[in-house]
Parts: structure tokens; sequence; C-alpha cells
């Protein structure tokens, strides 16, 4: 109770700025979830061209993802320390961030769909796989362009809006997948790369909605109004010099496991489909746990453009709490109920069979995963990003993929080596990320680090 009573202030803000963004970070999820379901009706091959589609797109995608959420922590500063000409600023610098990572990005994914034979599947998933890369690509700036105004307007701790828009989208993402994977309407059956076109219209309709939303709506004039330009170009990099840390963590995390979902389509497709539900299932809880870490940047940050040292680590603490709690639910209902999900997405008792096994394993990682997700948000919300970045390289490709190789391969564990090996690089990043957090958020001089920004914002 000492505790409830201690953190209920901040636990209160958290969830308020939070609730939003897990509810749109769900609908994200939740489209993945509808297409995997969705073709996983199909067969065992689709399934595993799905997986490594998804394994090879977010593996890059996520640089761009990532990097964006260095916005968030900028506007809350901005917004905390009373500029708002600059949170102006930076709602047209994540736009031009948004573009020319779309240009990287699609131009890497467009490579890799043209030479998936690097990777050394089956010929027959590497077909289908490199149409519905292509598909998915097309989707890529209108997704960057969304997460860029959807983080520029989480910073302002207007969280609802993308939430409600990312929710309509899965509904037409939904209905979209119905009717070109199956074919109705009289459309042609178009299966997995129906899948693709789906998911990239309803992206588009993500990012037209919101843009004109914000530009539209009153609550955001205040910080949309350009009275000076103020050095832009500097905010741009900024937003570079925040972010692409926070993007790296990100990419050596998605990419470990899209290398594990690589490495275990060496073993057969069906130990991928396997992967691939298993691994559907456990981003849904991540992604809720993403959104108790954007809750608790913003709130960090916001509190250290406030110079208030207190809130910054009664914050900081709060949503590594929440986090925990959270996720430790989730490892008990993926405990007590590993068959029952399984079957809402496969009938195939070879796949079925491996995908239970597997979620055993996420639930045992359920702890870990939370509570790295969360110490990431916070210490990207004091502007910590280069160590974390470290950590995550360690305990992802140091201690995760090399062991995880050796306990698949030589030691005869196949693909649940693979992810008890995960399991160890969550775990280790989890403790290093949260004890990082604790030290630096009690020796931070809050004084300094906002003369440090005041003075890069100086005009």
């Amino acid at each position: 109770m000492q505790i409830l009573n201690r953190y209920k202030p901040y636990f209160k803000q958290i969830l308020t700025l939070s609730y939003p963004i897990i509810i749109g970070q769900l609908g994200i999820v939740l489209m993945g979830v509808g297409d995997v379901i969705m073709i996983g009706k199909l067969d065992a091959i689709n399934l595993a061209a799905a997986a490594l589609a998804n394994s090879v797109y977010f593996f890059i995608c996520i640089l761009g993802i990532g990097t964006l959420t260095g916005v968030s922590p900028l506007v809350a500063k901005s917004k905390g320390a009373g500029h708002p000409n600059q949170c102006a600023i930076l709602f047209r610098q994540s736009i031009w961030a948004a573009i020319i990572l779309g240009t990287f990005i699609s131009g890497i994914v467009y490579l890799l769909a043209e030479n998936l034979h690097w990777f050394k599947q089956s010929d027959r998933v590497t077909l289908l796989t490199k149409t519905f890369l292509h598909a998915l690509n097309a989707g890529t700036f209108p997704l960057l362009i969304f997460m860029a105004i959807k983080q520029y307007s989480d910073g302002l701790s207007y969280t609802k809006p993308s939430a409600i828009i990312t929710i309509l989208a899965l509904l037409l993402n939904l209905f979209l997948n119905w009717v070109l994977i199956y074919g109705h309407f009289g459309l042609p059956r178009l299966e997995l790369f129906g899948s693709g076109i789906a998911t990239s219209i309803s992206r588009l309709a993500m990012a037209f909605s919101m843009f004109i939303y914000v530009k539209k709506a009153s609550i955001y004039e205040p910080y949309l109004h350009l009275k000076q330009h103020e050095q832009d170009r500097k905010y741009l990099l900024q937003i570079f010099k925040i972010g692409l840390p926070s993007g790296f963590q990100y990419f050596f995390e998605v990419g470990a496991f899209a290398f594990a979902a690589i490495i275990i389509g060496w073993i057969s497709d069906y130990a991928m489909a396997a992967h691939q539900v298993a691994i559907n299932i456990a981003s849904v809880t991540y992604m809720i746990a993403t959104g108790i870490s954007a809750g608790g940047s913003i709130a960090v940050g916001d509190a250290l453009g406030r110079k208030n040292k207190m809130d910054l680590n009664e914050a900081g603490r709060a949503a590594l709490i929440m986090g925990t709690i959270f996720m430790g639910f989730c490892a008990l209902i993926m405990a007590a109920f590993a068959p029952f999900i399984i079957s809402l997405y496969t009938t195939d008792p070879l796949v079925s069979g491996m995908a239970v096994n597997l979620l055993y394993i996420a639930a045992l990682f359920q702890l870990s995963d939370g509570i790295q997700c969360v110490g990431l948000g916070v210490l990207r919300g004091i502007g910590d990003t280069k160590i974390p970045t470290i950590i995550t390289i360690i305990a992802y490709w140091v201690i995760g993929i090399p062991i995880g190789y050796y306990l698949g391969f030589h030691f005869g564990w196949s693909l649940y080596g693979i992810w008890f090996a995960l399991l160890l690089g969550l775990s280790f990043s989890a403790v290093f990320l949260s004890t990082r957090f604790l030290k630096e958020s009690r020796e931070l001089d809050v004084d300094y680090h906002s003369a440090l920004y005041d003075k890069f914002h100086a005009h």
C-alpha cells in the first residue's frame, strides 16, 4: 500500500498518457495478428513466407520507427519548457525525417526482396515472400509519416487521436484482407500478396487521416503556428541525434528476432511457421509494454523540461513497476492458455505442437521483455541513448544469437534452443537498462541538462 500511495499520481499520469498509445500500438500489431490468422488458414508454407517477409521488413523498418520515437520526448520538453514555436518546427522536421528514413528503408527492403536467396529458405517460401515483401514495402512511406505525426501528437500528450485512427485502420485492414486474400466481391483470390496490398492501403489511410486531423483540430493550433524560424535544420539533426540511437536499439532487438526467424527457417518450413505464430502472439504483449514505455518517456521528458528531479525519478520508477506488473500478468495468461491461443491461429498438428512449446518459453521472458522495453523508454526520456544501445547490442548479438545458434544446431535443442537464448539476452538487457536508469536518474543534474537544452535552442 505504501508503494501504491507513493506512486499513485505517477501511475495515473503514465496510464493517462499510455492507454491511448497502447490502443494505437495494439491496433498496429493486431493488423499483423489478423494477417497471420487469415494467412494461417491457407497453409503452413504461406505462413512461413509471411514469417520471413515480416522478419525482413521489420528488421529494416524498425530503424525508422525507432528513430521517430525521438520526436515525442523532444516535443514534450519543448511544451514543458513553454516553447510552442519549437513544437511547430519539430512537426515539420519530423515529417522530413520520415521522408528521409522512408527513402533509405524502402530502397533497402527492395534490394532484399530481390535477393531473398541470401537467406537460404525453400524455393516456394522464397517465391511467395518476394511478392508479399514488395506489397508491404509500398506502405513504407505512409507508415513512417504516420509514425512521425503520431510521435508529435504523443509528445503534446494528445495520444487519443492516433489510437482512434489506428483502430479504424485495423478494421479497414481486416476487411481488405478478407476481400483480397480469399477473393470476395468478384475480385481475384490474391492470397498472401493480397494481405500485403491490404496492409499498405490501410497504412496510407492512417497517414492521410492523421495529417488532416492534426492540421484541422484546434487543440494543435498553438503548437503548429510557426512565429519564427530557429535554425530549423538543427531540429532535424536533433531528431536524428536523439532518435537514431533509439532506432538502433530497436534495430538490434528486432534484428535479433528477425535473424532468429531466418535460422529457424533452416530447420524447416514448419518450424518457421510455428515461430511466426508464437512471435506474433508475443508481439501483442510487447507492444503494450512499448505503450507504457512511451508514456514513461513522455512523463520523464516533461519533468526534465520543468526541471523537476523528483517527478523525473518517480515517473521513471512508476513506469518500470507498471511494466513489470503487466508483463507478469501476461506471463500467467500465456502459460495457462497456450494450447487454446495457438488453436486460434492454426490447426496443423505439427505447427501447433511446436508453437505451444514456444509460447511457454515466451511466458518465461515476459518480465524481462517488459522491463527492458520500459527501461529503454525512460532512459530515452532523459536523453540517454548511447550506452543503452551498447547494452542491446551485447544482449542480442553477443549473447542471444550466438548462444541460440549453438544451442539450436550444435546442442540439438532446435528452435527451442534459439528461443531460450533470446530469453537470456532479454534478461541481460532488462537488468542493465533498469539499473542504469535508477543510477542515472538519481545522479542527474536537471539544471545542467536543461541548460544544454536551452543552449541548443538558443537563437
